[in-house]
């Protein structure tokens, strides 16, 4: 049985919200395993035993969320070159851009010989006070439906062999 791994991070639940909708949709697929862990839950040998990965963050002050950072720092050495091929993907709850998030997110990824299994998804709340950044997030139906639909398609291919 494949194993598909979700780590995520949330502060203000958007990430996680879009965490879950990944482990839905990747539910749906018999045959796989869905592994969804917070990124402070997410050791070495999850990473060494999954065969596929997404990876959501948020974004803050244009980076990935510490938490996060500190999820890869804590398996990136421990995971060098034992990787190589396996698919992944990104997601990134963001105020306004995610990209600074999905590029860190992206480089560690690169540094692991990941395959990116489709374009990074970001979700922008458009949240620009400290007020509205601090706030509870609800992701909408659309992008919900987003995320549950790459969970599905990330299991498939797991089930199936193409990655």
């Amino acid at each position: 049985m494949k194993t598909l791994l979700i780590t995520y991070h949330s502060i203000t639940g958007g990430s996680k919200a879009m965490a879950q909708a990944v482990a839905e949709g990747a539910a749906t697929e018999p045959g796989v395993h869905t592994q969804l862990l917070h990124a402070s839950e997410t050791n070495a040998e999850h990473v060494l035993n999954a065969h596929g990965y997404v990876f959501i963050a948020p974004e803050t002050l244009g980076n990935m969320a510490g938490l996060m950072k500190d999820f890869f720092d804590r398996t990136y050495y421990p995971a060098l070159d034992q990787l190589t091929g396996r698919p992944y993907a990104v997601l990134v709850c963001a105020g306004s851009d995610g990209q600074g998030a999905v590029k860190q997110i992206q480089r560690v990824a690169t540094g692991w010989r990941l395959k990116e299994m489709a374009e990074p998804i970001v979700v922008c709340t458009h949240a620009q006070t400290p007020e509205k950044i601090l706030a509870p997030k609800t992701i909408g139906p659309a992008d919900l439906q987003r995320c549950h639909d790459l969970g599905a398609a990330l299991a498939s291919g797991l089930s199936m062999g193409l990655f």
